[in-house]
């Protein structure tokens, strides 16, 4: 049914609603509230106390009027109620019209807040709600009133835009309710499957009671189980995306010693169980489709370097794709230090390549000359085809989306695809962004790793900061600034250009780098810095990703309340890399509670994974990846961080119901990740 066959929906309406995702019906009582207020407990007027909202039931007993103080100033429309304990004045601003809406003798429920003026009780700019006078009597003894919708209740409160009040939204919803077949009876969950979760209410009472909760309990009830039915459809998508597992090529040598012997270090127990888990999948002869996460420094670039010296002993090719062309060029540089001394030729593969030297590339790949491939997007494109490509590793694969990881893990014959990202991801996020893959986790840092020492400050040890960071450059380490912004558009913000001419002022002896997005040359500064020709960069976070830099011991993060905790942790692990002890200074001069709480978690813990978890805590899951984090579904009741159990019973739910090939009618959901 269309949308504009509910009374009072006209074309103005209709076209806000359909600007609202609202074509139909169906739509409209798929729209759930975003918050309730409790309006159940009714008081008399004598038992109002200034300073706190209440509803309150009674008459009007007289006529209302409107009180201008002086010329111009704002109308103040005044009405008073009776009950059978008092009389109560309510007045509401620039609302004259109010007037006319309110006769003597009519039953109303209004809810407001009670101030105390001059020694009397007044209740500011109420809610309010006309009761017939059965139903004001009803009100009296405590009874429930179904067709009360703003008042006496449990309320729902919608998102709506301007030109939509909740009170005709509400009235819209009550409506569509009460139509026969808008709500259907049959259930779209099996007896089978609701019982796999402890016999969820049916969806005809969740849809009435998500809307208009009879009680609380209701409401908990109707909630767990949408957020059920939403997780459970999820997983169940997910499992069918993942189906069967399917033939790939079987990589026969699954022996590390000879590559384990040459390395001047010993791997951790994490490192060592998640290469077990891959030399499994490896020699199966099913494709592997593996999601590796680790710490900042936890050591999955030699994982990845030990996989591809499976492929390269087998006979086949491997190939490696990063996000920067820094990145990529570290990338080359240790591949090719792994991998020469066993007879391998590593290529690299970026858009700055000449065109001779891209022919070459193409030539050595294609031949099979090349053994290891490591590139940018570079090697997506059309012109490059390998010999016989039988793995592909996706580095920072957050950073690249669906269709370029897509194009990648097509190249070759159906290769095995292993992703690595540094990001450390909640539990219920991997469940999932990541429910069709395999998921290992590198838990632990290589021994002898220096804890990096955090520290918050305000903006009043900036000098002292200066300081500090010229006592590091004299001692021949390196030192990164981070600032949110490019310019002054944002002036509380301290913005890269600014700092670096201040910077230059308080420390003109040491050469300062800028970088930033905008800037054409960023990947030659970033190579200059790493060659230790400026001593000190200021930067936006383009240097988040992969950047090596063992010389650099101190990161100063400006406006440090702007970034979540999962980005600071990022940041903060560019430096810690070499043998030296490392510092991180937080500078913010911001004193809201939250931004105390993650500061405070920034200098308690280096656990990248603890502050995940609280970083979905504070923020949720639609401000984790930031905007530009394609895959993460949009919920209309689940809550990632809170509904952790119910995710755990609907995964196990929907494992049980793929296995036992149950007919389950799909709703339509957007699983692209």
């Amino acid at each position: 049914m269309d949308i504009s066959a509910l009374s009072g929906v006209g074309p103005g309406r209709a076209k806000i609603l359909l600007d609202m995702g609202i074509a139909s019906v169906a739509d409209l009582v798929n729209h759930f509230p975003r918050d309730y207020d409790d309006r159940s407990e009714i008081k008399t007027i004598s038992m109002l106390t200034p300073g706190t909202t209440h509803t309150i039931r009674g008459t009007i007993s007289a006529e209302g009027e409107n009180i201008s103080f002086r010329p111009g100033a704002p109308v103040m429309t005044k009405l008073l109620l009776e009950d059978e304990t008092g009389v109560l004045e309510l007045i509401w601003f620039r609302q004259p019209y109010l007037k006319k809406v309110f006769k003597r003798h009519e039953h109303y429920l209004f809810t407001g807040r009670v101030v105390d003026s001059y020694g009397r009780l007044q209740m500011e700019s109420p809610d309010y709600e006309k009761i017939p006078p059965a139903a004001f009597d009803d009100l009296a003894k405590g009874d429930f009133t179904e067709n009360i919708l703003s008042a006496g209740r449990i309320v729902p409160i919608y998102t709506l835009p301007k030109g939509i009040s909740q009170k005709m939204f509400r009235k819209w919803m009550k409506t569509a309710l009460d139509l026969p077949g808008v709500v259907s009876t049959e259930d779209i969950l099996l007896e089978s499957v609701q019982s796999l979760s402890g016999n969820l209410c049916t969806r005809h009472e969740a849809i009435h009671n998500i809307h208009f909760p009879v009680s609380d309990e209701h409401f908990r009830a109707a909630r767990r189980r949408l957020v059920f039915e939403e997780l459970f459809f999820m997983q169940l998508s997910l499992l069918k995306i993942k189906g069967d597992p399917q033939p790939g090529v079987k990589i026969d040598n699954t022996d590390l010693a000879p590559f384990l012997e040459q390395l001047p270090f010993s791997l951790t127990d994490a490192q060592q169980s998640v290469l077990a888990e891959i030399a499994h999948n490896l020699h199966s002869g099913y494709r592997m489709n593996r999601l590796i996460q680790g710490d900042v420094g936890s050591g999955k670039t030699v994982v990845a370097a030990a996989v591809a010296f499976l492929a390269l002993t087998s006979g086949y090719q491997a190939a490696i794709m990063a996000p920067t062309e820094v990145l990529a060029r570290q990338h080359f540089k240790h591949f090719s230090n792994f991998l020469a001394a066993h007879g391998f030729d590593t290529v690299l593969l970026t858009g700055s390549l000449t065109v001779k030297e891209r022919k070459v590339a193409y030539e050595a790949i294609r031949e099979g000359r090349a053994h290891m491939v490591v590139g940018t997007h570079a090697i997506i494109q059309a012109g490059v085809a390998f010999n016989n490509l039988a793995l592909v590793i996706t580095d920072e694969q957050h950073r690249f989306g669906v269709n370029q990881r897509a194009a990648f893990s097509e190249k070759g014959m159906l290769p095995h695809a292993m992703l690595m990202t540094a990001t450390p991801i909640p539990r219920t996020l991997g469940l999932i962004l990541y429910g069709d893959m395999d998921i290992s986790t590198i838990n632990a840092l290589p021994p002898g790793r220096q804890e990096i020492k955090t520290y918050c400050v305000n903006s009043g040890y900036r000098p002292r900061l200066h300081t500090f960071m010229d006592k590091q450059v004299q001692e021949g380490r390196q030192v990164y600034v981070i600032c949110p912004a490019i310019d002054e558009s944002e002036i509380e913000m301290q913005a890269v250009t600014t700092y670096v001419t201040q910077l230059r002022e308080a420390l003109p002896h040491i050469p300062i780098a800028c970088l930033h997005g905008k800037l054409k040359d960023k990947e030659d500064v970033m190579t200059a810095f790493g060659r230790n020709e400026y001593p000190i960069i200021v930067s936006t976070t383009v240097i988040e990703v992969g950047v090596d830099v063992p010389n650099a011991s101190l990161i100063v993060i400006e406006n440090a309340e702007r970034f979540g905790l999962s980005q600071l942790h990022q940041l903060r692990g560019r430096v810690g890399r070499g043998p030296h002890q490392s510092y991180c200074v937080l500078v913010t001069d911001s004193k809201a509670e939250h931004t105390m709480e993650r500061m405070q978690a920034m200098e308690a813990t280096s656990d990248g994974f603890a502050l995940s978890e609280l970083d979905l805590k504070l923020r949720g899951p639609g401000d984790f990846f930031g905007v530009q984090q394609s895959g993460l579904p949009a919920f209309a009741m689940a809550n990632l961080y809170r509904d952790m159990d119910i995710l755990k019973e609907a995964q196990k739910a929907a494992v049980a119901a793929s296995q036992s090939a149950l007919e389950i009618k799909m709703p339509a959901i957007d699983v692209t990740m």
